[in-house]
């Protein structure tokens, strides 16, 4: 299956998918798609050895990298994050949520260098973007860079385009889709409401389109509630050149989701994920859990802004997950879990995709006839 975006970057169908785990990415490049590495919660040496890794697994394969590379960052200050510094009743009120759920406190003598080591992952300076940049040049496989925080500043496209890569963006609106397009980046991708993590508010039947008329001829990749081929043969008849996929990736065997996690998102349904600023301030779908419910709780605070509190939500994080307290374990995932029901393999996530794709055109086809005979 060969298109517009396929001739871009020279992968066989245009299936583009996004995951933190090298081996999801790798075997998405592998099965003829284009695998994009998301790189927030990487030290610039965990980085190098994770592009490493991939370029060792997918030969001369293309593949892509998802970078935050905002125009503007917010400044947070001189002062490093540090859980210290959150302010006493919010750590107070999640402490007591965990505590009256019997969920066990971090052990005193490791607290402090697990805190340490998960704050250290949390990343907001435009140096640390550059010098996760710097690695990302040093890979001549990696053919798509993506700003998951908008279009990168001038020098930075300048950069990337003079090593032969492409440059896209994430969008869930019109307007910073059509600031992507005065910029000059080589593809959208117009993410609706369904998707996981940070996500705007409109839903992708709407958005789609909308984003695909308005910067036209620049190619438009869709996302946002895909992980079926009726989804795909939707975004080809609403414009798009191709799919943008990430929460199907979870339930697979090559992802180092834990196996309690991928059992929650097995059990759930579409009805399951909710929209919420208690991971990281900002708001962003993920599954829900007694940890996002108690955020909307009469008497509950407001959540902090970002980052302080993903600084906040760390501890917590630390305390269910180590002790598997399934009601509390929550991670980003969108509307599409309904039908992850089960493990699979990446492989067999795309050949379904494209199964159906291809029955649902032929369908398509028929019904065309018919009305027209």
């Amino acid at each position: 299956m060969k298109n517009t975006i396929c001739d871009m970057f020279g992968n066989e169908v245009p299936i583009f998918g996004f995951s933190h785990c090298r081996n999801v990415v790798a075997e998405i490049t592998r099965a003829g798609g284009l695998g994009c590495l998301g790189t927030g919660y990487y030290t610039p040496e965990q980085l190098e050895m994770e592009l490493r890794w991939i370029d060792e697994h997918v030969g001369k394969l293309p593949y892509g990298v998802n970078l935050l590379l905002p125009q503007k960052y917010q400044k947070v200050g001189e002062e490093k994050l540090d859980f210290a510094k959150l302010p006493e009743e919010h750590v107070k009120f999640v402490r007591d949520l965990l505590d009256s759920a019997g969920i066990p406190r971090l052990p005193e003598s490791e607290r402090e260098t697990l805190l340490s080591e998960a704050l250290d992952q949390l990343h907001m300076t435009p140096e640390h973007a550059g010098d996760l940049l710097e690695v990302v040049l040093r890979h001549p496989n990696v053919k798509l860079v993506v700003s998951a925080l908008g279009t990168p500043p001038k020098d930075i496209l300048d950069r990337l385009r003079a090593h032969g890569m492409k440059v896209g963006a994430m969008t869930g609106s019109l307007k910073h889709a059509l600031r992507h397009r005065e910029n000059g980046l080589d593809l959208v991708i117009a993410q609706g409401t369904e998707a996981a993590g940070h996500t705007g508010v409109v839903s992708s039947m709407v958005l789609w389109p909308e984003v695909v008329d308005a910067v036209a001829p620049m190619p438009v990749l869709a996302a946002g509630g895909i992980g079926r081929g009726r989804q795909m043969a939707a975004a080809f008849a609403l414009g798009a050149k191709g799919i943008w996929c990430g929460s199907v990736w979870l339930g697979t065997q090559e992802s180092d989701l834990p196996l309690e996690m991928k059992e929650l998102l097995w059990a759930a349904n579409s009805e399951d994920t909710v929209q919420t600023r208690s991971r990281t301030g900002k708001p962003g779908r993920m599954l829900r859990s007694k940890f996002t419910e108690a955020w909307v709780q009469p008497g509950a605070p407001q959540p902090l802004p970002m980052p302080w509190q993903s600084v906040l939500s760390t501890e917590a994080r630390l305390r269910f997950d180590r002790a598997v307290a399934k009601d509390f374990m929550t991670c980003p995932v969108g509307q599409i879990v309904g039908t992850m029901k089960h493990e699979t393999s990446v492989r067999q996530v795309i050949y379904d995709i494209l199964e159906e794709f291809g029955e649902t055109m032929i369908k398509l086809t028929d019904l065309t006839a018919e009305a027209v005979g």
